[in-house]
């Protein structure tokens, strides 16, 4: 991503959450960047540059945030299955 203009990088960044659906912690990751770099680009940055892609990006995030005790209950019991597993085959 390196080489990029900043308003370029935040561009970049909105389309691949819109498409992905992915959240800032995944799109930091994808990117090698922070997600304080990732949140900063799409929640301020892209207002200014293109406040429509910036509403559209603004969507996701909200619906992800909405999500995420889902996404960590999830992990819990995952979580919880494995080790139950690992007892009774040990």
């Amino acid at each position: 991503m390196r080489g990029y203009s900043i308003e370029e990088r935040a561009i970049e960044l909105a389309h691949y959450i819109i498409d992905s659906k992915d959240t800032v912690r995944g799109a930091a990751k994808k990117y090698g960047i922070s997600k304080s770099t990732v949140h900063k680009d799409v929640s301020e940055r892209l207002l200014k540059i293109n406040p429509v892609l910036a509403l559209k990006v603004r969507g996701i995030l909200d619906e992800n945030k909405a999500e995420r005790h889902i996404r960590g209950g999830m992990a819990t019991k995952l979580k919880y299955e494995h080790e139950h597993e690992e007892k009774n085959v040990g």
